[in-house]
């Protein structure tokens, strides 16, 4: 049995330790927003956190990963308003959607580590795949979330704020 925490919950699975973590969260956790795309790592579509590390799922074993902290897309934000969940969905980054789990697991470790990061740092973080080519809005988002992460307010959140009342009012 392989014992770790997935989402602050512990787990146990009576799995061979072998399994691929991604298969297990999969299969026997039914977390199903961790994507399987390619199966050789190269994707993306299936990075969860893994002790504050961006590790694509597909590619380590449950046995290799005993007594560590997994965070899937499940985990990051109970109301999904992390920054960055908050940041793709303002700047509109999902097409098909099918990558966005694993692109907002890796932009979210990244933001933990770098909370200010350049748009050469997101690009040399970011490695996930997209069919769709969602590559500048992605590097967008990913910078919005950095300045709400920072909690500073955005242009459009400025403009669209209530007014103060005058006193005349």
């Amino acid at each position: 049995m392989t014992k770790f925490t997935v989402n602050n919950q512990p787990v146990e699975y009576r799995l061979d330790p072998r399994t691929p973590l991604l298969w297990a969260l999969r299969d026997a956790s039914n977390l199903t927003g961790t994507k399987y795309g390619c199966g050789s790592g190269d994707c993306g579509a299936c990075t969860v956190d893994i002790d504050g590390e961006a590790v694509r799922s597909c590619q380590v074993t449950i046995g290799a990963i005993e007594g560590t902290f997994v965070t899937t897309i499940e985990g990051l934000a109970e109301a999904r308003d992390h920054p960055v969940q908050r940041a793709f969905l303002s700047a509109n980054v999902g097409q098909c959607g099918y990558c966005v789990p694993g692109m907002v697991m890796a932009a979210a470790v990244l933001l933990r580590k770098n909370r200010s990061p350049s748009d050469e740092e997101i690009e040399a973080a970011i490695t996930n795949l997209c069919r769709c080519g969602i590559y500048p809005r992605l590097i967008d988002a990913i910078g919005r979330a950095a300045r709400l992460a920072r909690g500073e307010q955005e242009d459009d959140e400025a403009e669209t704020a209530d007014p103060q009342p005058s006193p005349s009012d």
